[in-house]
């Protein structure tokens, strides 16, 4: 694949209740498979505190890095609430209280027949150069400032903003993959399985072990954009299988998660 048809992301996600364990973050395994639909390879996911400098960092070296960087968290009324300050400083904008979002939150505000409160109006504030990303669920809108897409952490809500984003968003090669799985352990293949990753630089092999039935066993998942060259290295993959004494099994072996290791 050549960078010219490579297209890649990174996602931030921002809040202390994400580090501390209290909330399990969901927004990582959609942005990976949406993205991944589009031919937009995620490549790295961080998760950083309620802590501006910190922000700040990580989103300078994201993107300078990608095409494009997803951040989730912290666009709520409360004071932690940090993110469209620290994207504004990010890149050299002033914040400012975005008229369109305001008038949308007002307006949603009123249907609900609540105050519209400065903590209320605080979610229409965003970078003064920034384009506002819909959301249909709640009203206050994410934003974009260049290729940083600034959405809710609510997983319901970040979805919806993802789905008004996806259009202006630039596709890539879309990744197929091939998974074979066998009863052989990751250790007896390893070996093998280098070599056939360095006879195609053009795949990404990954192995994921588990322990099921009292043995253990891998699935081996290779992911790229040619059908032709997955299928081929699928055969010489069988092929290794065998030749340790085991069947290869197509599409791999369904273990349940208790299982998985």
């Amino acid at each position: 694949m050549t960078d010219t048809q490579r297209v890649t992301a990174a996602a931030l996600v921002i809040g202390n209740e994400i580090l501390s364990g209290r909330t399990k973050d969901a927004n990582l395994p959609f942005l990976g498979a949406e993205l991944n639909k589009l031919g937009i390879q995620m490549l790295e996911a961080r998760v950083v505190a309620d802590i501006e400098s910190e922000i700040i960092e990580a989103l300078d070296i994201l993107r300078a890095k990608y095409d494009y960087v997803f951040t989730t968290g912290g666009i709520g009324p409360t004071h932690d609430d940090i993110t469209a300050g620290c994207v504004a400083k990010a890149f050299g904008q002033k914040l400012i209280r975005h008229p369109e979002a305001e008038r949308i939150l007002r307006e949603r505000m009123a249907e609900m027949g609540v105050e519209a409160t400065e903590a209320r109006l605080k979610m229409a504030e965003t970078p003064e150069f920034a384009d506002l990303v819909d959301n249909p669920i709640s009203g206050a809108p994410g934003f974009q400032v260049e290729n940083v897409f600034v959405m809710a952490g609510v997983p319901r809500i970040m979805q919806a903003m993802f789905e008004a984003a996806k259009p202006g968003l630039r596709r890539g090669v879309t990744l197929i993959s091939v998974t074979v799985g066998s009863y052989v352990p990751e250790g007896a293949i390893a070996t093998e399985l280098s070599l056939l990753q360095d006879a195609y630089p053009d795949l990404d092999i990954g192995s994921y072990p588990f322990f099921f039935e009292g043995k253990p066993g891998s699935n081996l998942v290779m992911r790229g954009p040619d059908q032709a060259r997955l299928d081929e290295a699928a055969i010489r993959l069988g092929d290794l299988i065998r030749n340790l004494g085991a069947e290869p099994v197509t599409g791999g072996i369904e273990v349940p998660k208790s299982n998985d290791d």
